[in-house]
């Protein structure tokens, strides 16, 4: 049991140095690769989004969402809203990719991942059916969208049609890659999940262009994961 116990800290150690690691890259693309802050932005969300294919070798299933947790604490103080400006300016290679109406979207990330982790450790398809969309296709969404957006709508927030194919596209090839991978360790058929799939990616794609900038990393991981479950995917 300890060295169980060990074997998952060491994992989860493992995680952190590479969100760390993502998180110091992404604050010097800009610089570095001449990228947009958008774009480091998105880089940071898609790599984050990876650490979801380590969880089927932790043992314990309460490390997942210890991994995601601590990055709550730490993207707020580095966002306008810490109360430690001295803290914040220490932190600001993670503020700087934080942008404008968006300085909540890094802690409210980290809250959904924590949150899907936590209950659905056990099958982290499910986490993937929030993460994927929010990770993957909102993240092509915005550059897409930025680059090629010229059909524009509002329903809350601006937003494209192109900019929407794309996240519907994205998120549906990022779910059925995830549930390709997952069931090499867990006892599901993919083709069962196929509808459930499916509609959560739409669903994803319908939320993602109601949400206000930034909110959408809640939103989008908890109407998918809804979705998902009600057309039977969490069986």
């Amino acid at each position: 049991m300890f060295d169980d116990f060990v074997f998952n800290v060491v994992l989860m150690l493992l995680s952190y140095a590479y969100i760390l690691l993502v998180i110091v890259f992404s604050s010097r693309m800009e610089a570095v690769l001449s990228v947009s802050r958008k774009t480091s932005r998105k880089f940071l969300h898609i790599m984050v989004g990876n650490l979801l294919f380590i969880i089927p070798f932790f043992t314990l299933s309460f490390f997942p969402a210890l991994v995601a947790a601590p990055f709550i604490l730490v993207t707020f103080l580095a966002s306008p809203y810490s109360p430690f400006e001295a803290l914040g300016r220490k932190l600001k290679g993670l503020a700087d990719i934080t942008e404008e109406g968006h300085n909540l979207g890094l802690v409210f990330y980290a809250v959904a991942y924590t949150f899907l982790a936590y209950f659905f450790a056990s099958k982290p398809y499910i986490v993937a059916v929030g993460v994927f969309p929010m990770a993957y296709g909102d993240a092509v969404a915005s550059i897409i969208g930025e680059r090629y957006g010229k059909r524009k709508y509002v329903l809350v927030a601006r937003k494209s049609l192109e900019g929407s194919l794309g996240m519907f596209l994205v998120s549906l090839v990022s779910l059925f890659g995830g549930l390709v991978f997952f069931s090499i360790f867990y006892p599901f058929s993919i083709i069962d999940k196929v509808v459930p799939t499916v509609a959560a990616a739409s669903v994803a794609t319908l939320v993602e262009g109601f949400s206000p900038m930034g909110f959408d990393n809640l939103t989008v991981p908890a109407f998918s994961v809804l979705t998902f479950l009600l057309f039977g995917g969490g069986a």
